[in-house]
């Protein structure tokens, strides 16, 4: 593909800044649903929805098979109301895997069915006025937290006149902030960073009528943080899944909060050989940075699809990111590169035509025949032949 893609880094950050602004924990997904498929018809594009909301955008191209799909996840992570307290506040169980530690602070809102209260999440000991040294050597862990909520609540019966219950979904604050060196810091950058480089690789592909060789479905699933994901939103026609989600930047890794992050395996073991090496090469012929990394506590929609009996090649593009499921840090540098390689790869032609069928015989069948490596020796090393 020789036409140079044009992300528009405008459109990407108001895209993400819209999208933050919108609750979306997982199972509270409805209203971010509705704005990304309404952005996706305002772009041009085929919409359709599952009966709970995961979105199935297509794009066609100049075949329907072997189909391509690209995901991200709209859902975030949040928490759920577990108990009435008897001192009227609010105990709560995470919705998601995080750790309780980032929550201790954050401001948070709850969803009864009387309307929207505000609230903060507190320690057990929140005072030092009153438990010294105790605010600083109390356990960490959702059971030593609450909500407080921001209206008369003294007691339990409080909150039931509040229209409060068991359940109610709370959603903690993104306090997002888009700083000019180009780093953007906020709660649930996972996976709604994802999402705005989707739109953006749509929206650079209407602007510049790019043509693809197949169709591309663009999926967002509203589950993800809870191991459901994509396992519900393929199609027949989808051969290859390329999941979009967060890298990270911690000891020990390889991610980076620059360029494109090849994930190369996950906890639920390496992602296809084939469709990884692609995306490696087209990075390196259109001048885009990369790096691979492997991740051992880690899953994204790509595993629940596969889980769910898909069979489909994956493979895992990733921007890099700090603190992963706390207060996240990345840059808008990652974001344009994935966006970027999205554009590329789906204009790229076809090179396993046998991935049309669900099922075939062996002519067209993949290769993984490497050639034995050969070691150049120095000249001060003695030649053992």
């Amino acid at each position: 593909m020789q036409t140079p893609i044009n992300i528009d880094p405008d459109y990407l950050r108001a895209r993400l800044k819209a999208l933050l602004a919108i609750p979306s924990p997982t199972g509270f997904t409805d209203e971010a649903v509705r704005y990304t498929a309404r952005e996706l018809e305002r772009l041009g594009l085929e919409v359709k929805l599952t009966r709970r909301g995961a979105i199935r955008a297509r794009r066609p191209g100049a075949a329907e098979r072997p189909a391509r799909a690209i995901v991200s996840h709209l859902d975030t992570l949040g928490a759920q109301v577990k108990a009435l307290k008897d001192n009227g506040r609010l105990e709560l169980v995470s919705i998601g895997h995080s750790s309780a530690r980032f929550a201790e602070g954050a401001r948070a809102s709850i969803f009864s069915t009387k309307g929207i209260y505000r609230g903060t999440i507190l320690p057990l000991k929140a005072s030092g006025h009153t438990f010294n040294e105790e605010v600083d050597t109390q356990p960490t862990g959702w059971r030593h937290v609450e909500l407080r909520i921001d209206a008369l609540s003294r007691d339990r019966n409080d909150i039931v006149q509040l229209g409060i219950d068991i359940g109610d979904i709370v959603a903690i604050d993104p306090q997002p902030e888009f700083l000019d060196n180009g780093f953007i810091v906020s709660r649930h950058l996972d996976d709604k960073a994802g999402v705005a480089i989707m739109l953006a690789a749509i929206e650079a592909m209407q602007r510049g009528e790019i043509e693809t060789p197949v169709d591309t479905y663009w999926l967002f699933t509203i589950g993800e943080e809870v191991g459901v994901g994509a396992s519900a939103a393929l199609v027949p026609e989808i051969a290859s899944l390329v999941a979009i989600d967060n890298g990270t930047t911690a000891p020990g890794q390889n991610s980076d909060e620059f360029g494109v992050t090849l994930a190369m395996a996950d906890q639920t073991g390496p992602f296809d050989y084939h469709l990884s090496k692609k995306l490696y090469d087209l990075c390196a012929e259109h001048g885009i940075r990369v790096q691979k990394d492997v991740f051992r506590y880690y899953r994204s929609d790509a595993a629940s699809a596969v889980e769910a009996g898909h069979d489909v090649r994956t493979a895992l593009l990733a921007f890099g990111v700090d603190a992963s499921h706390g207060y996240e840090r990345i840059h808008l540098h990652a974001l344009m590169s994935v966006a970027k390689l999205v554009v590329y790869y789906t204009a790229s032609e076809v090179q396993i035509e046998r991935d049309s069928e669900e099922v075939s015989g062996l002519r067209g069948f993949t290769r993984q025949k490497v050639e034995p490596a050969r070691q150049s020796l120095k000249a001060d090393e003695p030649d053992e032949s």
